[in-house]
Formats: C-alpha cells, sequence, structure tokens
C-alpha cells in the first residue's frame, strides 16, 4: 500500500535539498569559474561546513543501510566499515593532509602526476574512476531500496529521478552545493533516525535486544582471522587514496584544519554509526513474518539491503516514518554528488587538461568538468542498477583503490625521490594481476588461484593486503633498479624511454631540495606538467606554475613569505617558472 506521509517527506527533503543546493551555488564569487573556485570553493570552507562536510565524506545512505545491513546479517563484529573507515581519517590525517594542503594540490592525481607523469597519472585515474563510481552506485543503490519500500515505487525510477537532482545541482555549485548539502544530510540521518529508534525498539514485535536472546554481535571463527585482518587493513588504508576526501582536505583554508577536520570527522563517524547499528539490532529481534511485511521469510539477500527502511516502515508510526524515511532518502541522495563531483574533477584537470589540452582555459576545464558530472552520474546509476548488494557494492570499491593507489600515493608524499615512472607502471600491473588472481564473486569473477584457506566460497588468506605490499615492494624494486642500471651506465640513456632517470629534456628546470628548515623546494616543470600548487599571482597555470614552498604558509604572514629565498640565494618576489619542454 502507499504510504502518502513517505511521499510527501520525499517531495520536502528532496526540495529542501535541491534549494540548498542551489543556495550554495550563489555563494560562488561572480564570474570566477576558475579550478580552485568550483573544485574546491576557493579554499574557503569554514570550520563548522568543514566538520560536517568531511564526516559526510563517508557517511551517507551507503553508509547508514550498509550497516544495519550488516549488523542483521553478519553481526557487529563484521561490520568493520564504520570503524575502518573513521581509522582512515585519523591515518589520513596523521600523514597526508598536513602535506598534501601545505603542497597547494587541487587534486589526488597532482601528486602522483609531478612525480610519474601526467600519462601514467592518467593510468592512475582508472582505478580512483572506478572507486568513485561504484562509491556513488552503492548510495544511489540505497535510495533505491529505500524508496521501493516506502512508496512501492519502482526502485529504478527512483534512482533515476535522484541521481537527475544531485546531478542538477552538482553541475552549478561544484563543491559550494555539496558541502552545505552535507550539513543538511547530517542533521537529516542524526534527527530522523534516532526518532525512530525509540518507537522501533518498543514495538510489539521487536524481541529482547540481548546477545543471549539474539546473536547480533556475531563472531569470528578462528579460519577466518586472516581474512577478517584482511578485510580491516582494507577499509583502514583503502579509505585513505580517495579524491572525496582529499577534495576536503584540499579546500580547507589551512593544513593545520585539514587535520583537525580529520579527527574531528573520525569521531563523528563513529557517532553516526549508532543508529543504524540500534536498527540492524532491532531488526535482528524482529519475526519480520508477525508484522505488516509481506515479502519472502527468512529474507534474502534482496531484502535483507532493504533492512533499514523496513524497520522504519513497519516498526514505527506513520508520523514518526514521515521523519525518518524521507531524511534518509535525502541524506542518500545528497551523498551521491560528492562522488560524482570528485571523479569528474580529476578527469577534467588530470586527464583532459594535463593530457591532452596543456593550454586549455580555465572556462574550457570547467565545461569538460561539467560534461563528465553527467557522464559519471549516469555510469553510477548504471552499476546501482545492475549490482544487488549495498554492502558488496560499497566494500568491493576500495579494492583496486587499496591496491594500487595506497602504495603509490604513500610513496610519491613521502618518499618521491625513491620512486619513478617505471617502478609505478610495474607496480600498477603487479597490484591489478594479483588482485584478479583472486577473483571478485559480485562481478562474476571466479578465482585464477586458490589461496591457502580457500573454503569453496571464500579467498580466506588476505590476498588483497598481499597484492598491496607487492605493489609497493615492486615499485621500490623496480625504481632503484632503473635509476642503479641508467646511472652506472649499464643501460645508455637512449633506454630511458619514460625519460624520468637520465634521459631528462635540458630545459626542464629544477629548484633545489629543501632543507630542513622547510624554506626550500624542489619543484620540476615542464609544459606537460602544469600541474600541483596554486599560484600566488593567480590562478591560471598557463604562467607556470609557483614553487610551492613560496606560497604563503599557513602560520606565516605575507611579508615573511614574500622574502622567501630559493636554493641559488635570490630573493623571491611572486615569482614563477616558465613554461618549457
Amino acid at each position: 500500500m502507499i504510504n502518502i506521509a513517505g511521499i510527501i517527506s520525499i517531495v520536502l527533503f528532496y526540495i529542501l535539498i535541491l534549494a540548498v543546493g542551489l543556495w550554495a551555488a550563489r555563494k560562488k564569487q561572480s564570474g570566477d569559474d576558475s579550478e580552485e573556485e568550483v573544485m574546491l570553493a576557493g579554499r574557503s570552507i569554514g570550520l563548522f561546513v568543514g566538520i560536517f562536510t568531511m564526516t559526510a565524506t563517508w557517511v551517507g545512505g551507503g553508509y547508514i543501510n550498509g550497516t544495519a545491513e550488516a549488523i542483521y546479517t553478519s553481526g557487529l563484529i563484521w561490520c568493520q566499515a564504520p570503524f575502518g573507515y573513521a581509522l582512515s581519517l585519523v591515518f589520513g590525517g596523521i600523514f597526508f593532509a598536513n602535506k598534501m594542503r601545505q603542497q597547494g594540490y587541487i587534486t589526488m592525481l597532482d601528486p602522483l602526476q609531478d612525480s610519474f607523469g601526467e600519462r601514467m597519472g592518467g593510468l592512475l585515474f582508472l582505478p580512483a574512476l572506478c572507486g568513485e563510481v561504484f562509491w556513488a552506485a552503492g548510495i544511489l543503490a540505497a535510495l533505491g531500496a529505500t524508496l521501493s519500500v516506502i512508496i512501492d515505487m519502482d526502485h529504478r525510477t527512483s534512482v533515476i529521478l535522484s541521481s537527475c537532482i544531485a546531478v542538477f545541482y552538482t553541475l552549478f555549485g561544484g563543491l559550494y552545493s555539496v558541502a552545505y548539502t552535507d550539513v543538511i544530510q547530517l542533521f537529516c540521518i542524526f534527527i530522523g533516525l534516532w526518532m525512530c529508534i525509540p518507537f522501533a525498539m518498543y514495538n510489539e514485535h521487536v524481541g529482547s535486544l540481548s546477545p543471549e536472546v539474539v546473536d547480533w554481535v556475531g563472531r569470528v571463527e578462528p579460519a577466518e582471522y586472516f581474512y577478517y585482518l584482511d578485510y580491516g587493513l582494507l577499509l583502514i588504508f583503502g579509505g585513505i587514496p580517495w579524491q572525496v576526501y582529499f577534495q576536503r582536505v584540499l579546500s580547507s583554508k589551512t593544513a593545520g584544519r585539514a587535520q583537525i577536520l580529520s579527527y574531528v570527522a573520525a569521531l563523528g563517524c563513529i557517532f553516526m554509526a549508532i543508529p543504524p547499528v540500534l536498527i540492524g539490532a532491532i531488526a535482528k529481534a524482529t519475526p519480520w513474518n508477525e508484522t505488516g511485511y509481506k515479502g519472502v521469510y527468512p529474507l534474502t539477500t534482496e531484502e535483507t539491503s532493504m533492512i533499514l527502511p523496513m524497520v522504519l516502515q513497519y516498526l514505527t508510526p506513520s508520523f514518526v516514518s514521515f521523519f525518518g524515511l524521507g531524511a534518509v532518502s535525502a541524506a542518500v541522495m545528497s551523498s551521491a554528488d560528492s562522488s560524482v563531483l570528485s571523479a569528474s574533477s580529476m578527469f577534467a584537470r588530470n586527464v583532459y587538461k594535463l593530457i591532452f589540452r596543456q593550454r586549455a582555459s580555465e572556462m574550457e576545464i570547467i565545461w569538460v568538468m561539467r560534461v563528465s558530472i553527467v557522464i559519471v552520474g549516469v555510469l553510477a546509476t548504471v552499476m546501482a542498477l545492475t549490482i544487488p548488494s549495498i554492502y558488496g557494492l560499497w566494500s568491493m570499491c576500495s579494492d583496486l583503490v587499496y591496491v594500487i593507489l595506497f602504495p603509490q600515493l604513500l610513496m610519491v608524499v613521502h618518499f618521491k625521490h625513491h620512486c619513478n615512472t617505471y617502478g609505478s607502471l610495474s607496480a600498477y600491473i603487479m597490484a591489478f594481476f594479483v588482485r584478479m588472481t583472486g577473483g571478485e564473486p559480485l562481478l562474476g569473477l571466479p578465482p585464477m588461484i586458490h589461496y591457502p584457506g580457500w573454503d569453496g566460497e571464500r579467498q580466506l588468506f588476505p590476498f588483497r593486503t598481499l597484492a598491496m605490499l607487492m605493489s609497493l615492494v615492486t615499485l621500490i624494486l623496480v625504481s632503484w633498479g632503473t635509476k642503479w642500471v641508467f646511472e652506472t651506465g649499464r643501460l645508455a640513456p637512449g633506454y630511458d624511454f619514460f625519460r624520468c632517470v637520465v634521459n631528462i629534456p635540458e630545459d626542464v628546470e629544477r629548484v633545489g631540495e629543501p632543507a630542513e628548515s622547510g624554506k626550500q623546494m624542489s619543484v620540476m616543470m615542464s609544459a606537460m606538467r602544469q600541474y600541483g600548487a596554486a599560484t600566488m599571482v593567480g590562478k591560471d597555470e598557463m604562467n607556470g606554475r609557483i614553487n610551492p614552498a613560496l606560497e604563503p604558509d599557513d602560520d606565516m604572514d605575507m611579508a615573511e613569505a614574500i622574502d622567501v629565498p630559493i636554493s641559488r640565494g635570490e630573493s623571491m618576489q611572486m615569482k614563477t617558472f616558465p613554461i618549457v619542454y
């Protein structure tokens, strides 16, 4: 039967999200369509909005629906994602946020292209794109499940409609719209779910929540210890190299604030997981065949993906579900915009501009990004309509990011002088091959290798972490080996096809290595490499990339910044490097 209150709540909350998104778009400076303004909100996100939008990096429709589903199907101990992603924010803040923001990068791929070249950066874009599309698809799939329960609407129709709305306001507002709708999103989740929990918990059909009566905690069998560890490491370190995260980091006003936002958001992730955990436990203690639910029982995989909206629909009064169901729907929709904007930003800047159109104008890049927003939205929608399990889709999207991107990002941020393009390409191939040998049931890919502990259905061996470690070792060894054979003369410079060891063009200008004081920085400029830090003289990188060390430090006043010396002992004022290659 159609839920009239549900329809009204969805319409109201959708109008609210759309209105906030369009209002936030007006905060963009009139006539300023630069990359920084659209992709990073002019690096002007304040502390209050920053905390909410950083928390919303992970807390969205997929987060709350997937957590409730995991509690119902496997128990609390197997619901690793909330804790894993919270730790990823902590480690990201400790090891990456400060360095990335100080360098003034615009996307996560910028440091990778700085070290490995624009074409290798384009190749590394592929796993990043897959991750963002899978994440957005999981969010939209959660929305389809929710609305199909609320108003008996075909989930395909609801997914397509919601995707269109999210894409619409993202087109106009960029990160401004994304950030401000995140604030509304978290308020909706907090108020809507906590309002529903008391009514659901004390529903006459819900039994005792004691773990002795109903096992909603779960347990890990001894044979699953390494599988459990593998999954946890994937979520923690695979949750770092995401543009949705670095989009927030790089939009912060200072590097120190980017770290603070990461730590506060980690606490927010744990706190926001409490309502869906309780809802999953309530669902576990409910005999669904005794409620108004008329579907299949015991619940199949398709039904368990809808467990959160089912609790709100069948275990709470209509006036309560008015808030809960509408809030969840709005929250789900407003989460998809982040991933769509992230993938589009990386394509427009790191692929289109830096590989194909180095001298493209800012306006051209913005239009490419807007077209990309539509294309990525379509891809995510198609994925949402084809893969059944929200939690499975949600976790799978970290795999390629974990095994391919994490080792490479770790090296270029902390040990960039110990890696090169040869190592990057070799590590990429190694990680992809080892990961694919383990198979992927959700995509119908059978395992090529049965690792130790294969139980006929799952790889209990931590093959994902094996792939990541082999990728890291390959990156280091191949980089060292190629550097050694070229620098010792065992291979002629002409064989340095990637031109990254000894066969470096003469017109590439280098600046001295950074001193311990941190006031000097090494920069390599070329026509093909115009990416990286934002300049002080303007946002148009066609005039050259400024040395990031000469950008005013977050805690340094402008007068002091202007007099920072470079390695040649010159006094430098607003100097840029010529574009030559």
